[in-house]
């Protein structure tokens, strides 16, 4: 099953020659691959994360010199 498949340029008016049709090709095409999206940024892994190396905010309260020693 093949679908018809609309032109990318379409000549309106005037004669262009092969030359000029390939000229205006070839920028629409640079044009294009300019706009095209970025890549997601590649996650770190969880080891690298330096998220891990700042301490978690102070909590005061009744036994919490005894929890500051407790593993998070």
């Amino acid at each position: 099953m093949s679908t018809p498949e609309t032109p990318l340029l379409r000549v309106v008016r005037g004669n262009p020659s092969d030359a000029e049709l390939a000229a205006l090709t070839a920028v629409v095409v640079a044009v294009a691959g300019a706009r095209a999206p970025e890549p997601a940024p590649k996650r770190q892994s969880w080891w690298a994360d330096k998220a891990s190396l700042v301490r978690a905010p102070l909590a005061p309260g009744e036994g919490a010199w005894k929890a500051s020693a407790l593993p998070r």
